[in-house]
């Protein structure tokens, strides 16, 4: 079946308002990201570390209507690192695929600050391997204060200040995208504000990425574009044709931001690797809270969820057995 019919100018006014009138936006495709690359339990008990914790948190959001999962492997060692060895990556994978046969698994090429390129690419050549990666198209700069890690958490260690650029080189944006593409890996470009479509073309025009191109677009993180509408309409306009999106917002900004994607025909991804709170003042309890919701609220707008099949098909993804 061909996939153009998921394909439409975002920036068609009478487009959009006969797929409103019409219910005919495509199937909206749930992503979560259950846990980060920096913040742990110490920021939220419920926050899932271990890979037995991250695969149970997987099969709950499963049931709750992700078809994708987001996954940042934790060190066995040093539970408040992100990992940065393929086994780790290969042990979480493969609980997951024992409960959930046919999600799409997406691992972070992110990794957490400090990796060297090596590093992050370790991800890749986990066996089962992922069906996605993260590609960040450039590098952003953090300052940011993180609590201390008492007791009897595992791995304790001091607050401190973060305060770093995380670097990235056009020639480490393509060299991420040619391993993805060698491996059979589609990427999942990351993209935080609109200079980076400079970065995304660069890969067009290297031949690293192929359509359909499916770009994540993160508001509300430091040194990205604001989580306003005026912004993500921008960022819209710009898109290369065959382009699939998705919204984070980050913090309090998730929930505003994946409704208004709702409302674009975009996709969107939720996550204690992206908020900690469900409301304020009232910490999120899991993962398959925020999809409960966000599936909920979707379905309200008169918006179909995707079934993990037809996220296979919009993405252009093979298919896996359940």
């Amino acid at each position: 079946m061909s996939q153009d019919r998921y394909f439409w100018d975002y920036r068609d006014p009478y487009e959009w308002m006969k797929k409103v009138s019409q219910a005919t936006f495509p199937p909206l495709i749930i992503t979560c990201a259950i846990t980060g690359g920096l913040h742990g339990k110490e920021a939220n008990e419920n926050l899932p570390e271990t890979a037995e914790e991250q695969a149970d948190a997987v099969y709950e959001i499963y049931k709750a209507g992700a078809v994708s999962v987001h996954v940042h492997a934790r060190d066995p060692e040093n539970l408040a690192m992100t990992a940065n060895k393929a086994e780790y990556y290969s042990r979480i994978n493969g609980l997951i695929r024992e409960r959930c046969p046919d999600i799409i698994i997406n691992n972070t090429t992110g990794g957490s600050p400090g990796m060297s390129l090596q590093e992050r690419l370790a991800c890749l050549y986990a066996d089962p391997a992922p069906d996605m990666a993260s590609l960040n198209l450039g590098p952003f700069v953090v300052k940011m204060t993180f609590g201390e890690r008492k007791p009897p958490l595992p791995s304790p260690r001091p607050g401190f200040v973060f305060d770093q650029c995380v670097p990235a080189s056009y020639g480490d944006v393509n060299a991420f995208a040619r391993t993805m593409k060698e491996k059979g890996i589609k990427p999942e470009i990351e993209l935080y504000h609109p200079g980076q479509y400079w970065v995304m073309h660069d890969l067009v025009r290297e031949g690293n990425i192929d359509p359909p191109y499916m770009v994540q677009f993160v508001l509300g993180f430091q040194t990205s574009s604001y989580p306003t509408p005026g912004n993500v309409t921008a960022l819209i306009n710009e898109l290369p044709p065959k382009s699939i999106f998705s919204l984070i917002g980050v913090g309090p900004f998730q929930l505003p931001m994946n409704v208004m994607s709702i409302m674009l025909g975009g996709h969107v991804r939720v996550g204690m690797e992206d908020n900690l709170y469900f409301r304020k003042g009232e910490k999120v309890k899991s993962n398959a809270q925020l999809v409960a919701r966000i599936k909920r609220i979707a379905e309200e707008m008169n918006r179909e969820i995707a079934t993990v099949a037809k996220a296979r098909e919009i993405l252009g993804l093979r298919q896996r057995a359940r």
